[in-house]
């Protein structure tokens, strides 16, 4: 990279690959229309390829800033309560005949998939799930899916509830049904110019033959099929862009809800899951950043350097004498000089340490500075106080573990780089 500076790196959206099969090999792809618009909006898309083992080692894509999971084969049903499915041995061979190519089950797709959404979900970390993506999510959380939607769901449709075609091998992209989007959430927002006042809808494409059957607990469903299958679902708990927050999952593919001849959106607000989703990753790796940021050391001129020197030497001669506990000898009064001034110059003592000298008779060097040091200590030390009168006690014990982390990690290394200089000057 020519530019080092961390500042122009983008933040990383993980996206997993999918397998097929190209003259005679495997070949690894994600859909086009994902990664323009992840790029679109400010984020560098990071695929993971669809490779045994891959889901042993996700900590290697770290940091990961954001996850999208797209299209893919159906989700193996040993991951959720398939068995309750009722669906025969026959009608289940039948639905693999009828959708060869979604019905093989690609295990480590899943294992992959499932590893990343059960990481996003325990740090929160801005997750997207279009299709399969959101029935990862869903069964993740602990929900279940409809192994066929035709065989188990059109039988419980009624005059409320009528069958809707999921999918269309006729007409893949062209095909289209309607959906009911529910108010007060981000799908109502985005696509409210297009629906209508009454009856809530805006039509969608479709490729799948599954679906969500059981919503996990934690979701709120934003839309509906006719025939009652959820077609969104979000985390309200865990939605708001700004602050680095994101979950949710769309049956549909907005991304390709496209006209087929000028390749213009369907809806205006076909782009805005994709926008949203950019925006709480890039809200959540500045959050990252702040957190993990350790300032750099900063590097002395060539006047205070050898004054640096100095001092250290000052130091590792006073360390001497003390641990051996010999006296000092006349060329070591010089050497110790240099420590001596720069404490006295830098140290502040405390108000009890400054009112006992002053009992004695003890004038302060650099009483002014002293002064000014304890008085911004105070009040930093009130801020401090009223701050943490307003925190819960969980607040109150993290706070107090982070900073005895801390404390030990600065004491281990302050110490460690202590010996190291008293090594280099010897």
């Amino acid at each position: 990279m020519a530019n080092s500076d961390l500042s122009v790196v983008l933040p990383r959206v993980v996206i997993v690959s999918r397998r097929t099969i190209r003259k005679n090999k495997f070949v690894d792809f994600v859909g086009e229309y994902h990664l323009d618009l992840i790029v679109k909006y400010g984020a560098v898309p990071v695929i993971v390829p669809r490779v045994s083992g891959v889901h042993t080692f996700l900590e290697s894509f770290e940091p990961i800033h954001g996850v999208l999971l797209c299209e893919g084969e159906d989700v193996d049903p040993s991951h959720y309560d398939a068995e309750l499915s009722g669906l025969s041995p026959e009608e289940l061979d039948h639905i693999k005949k009828l959708h060869p190519g979604d019905s093989a089950i690609d295990k480590e797709k899943d294992s992959i998939e499932l590893s990343l959404a059960k990481l996003c979900l325990e740090r929160n970390i801005p997750f997207l799930g279009i299709c399969r993506g959101s029935q990862i999510l869903n069964v993740s959380s602990g929900g279940t899916l409809y192994q066929d939607i035709e065989k188990e769901l059109f039988g419980k449709c009624n005059e409320f509830h009528h069958g809707v075609a999921h999918i269309n091998y006729e007409n893949y992209d062209g095909h289209r049904h309607s959906i009911k989007v529910a108010a007060n959430t981000p799908l109502h927002d985005w696509f409210k110019d297009s629906l209508e006042d009454e009856t809530m809808e805006i039509m969608v494409n479709s490729y799948h033959h599954q679906g969500v059957k059981r919503l996990a607990q934690r979701f709120v469903p934003m839309a509906f099929s006719s025939d009652g299958l959820v077609e969104g679902f979000y985390d309200p708990d865990i939605y708001n862009p700004e602050d680095g927050k994101f979950i949710m999952g769309l049956q549909f593919h907005p991304e390709r809800m496209r006209n087929i001849d000028s390749d213009e959106f369907d809806y205006p607000g076909c782009t805005m899951a994709y926008q949203e989703f950019v925006k709480a990753v890039i809200a959540y790796e500045k959050k990252l950043s702040r957190a993990t940021f350790l300032p750099r050391v900063a590097k002395l001129s060539k006047e205070l350097e050898p004054k640096r020197k100095d001092i250290l030497k000052s130091f590792s001669v006073a360390r001497n004498i003390y641990k051996s506990g010999s006296k000092v000898i006349a060329n070591q009064s010089s050497e110790l000089e240099a420590g001596a001034d720069f404490l006295q110059a830098n140290t502040a003592l405390s108000l009890q340490q400054e009112n006992r000298l002053k009992q004695v008779g003890a004038t302060v060097r650099n009483g002014s500075l002293y002064t000014q040091k304890l008085k911004m200590n105070r009040e930093r030390e009130k801020v401090a106080r009223t701050m943490m009168g307003n925190m819960s006690v969980e607040q109150l014990t993290e706070l107090m573990s982070f900073y005895g982390v801390m404390s030990q990690i600065c004491s281990e290394t302050l110490e460690r780089k202590m010996q190291e200089l008293f090594q280099d000057e010897s």
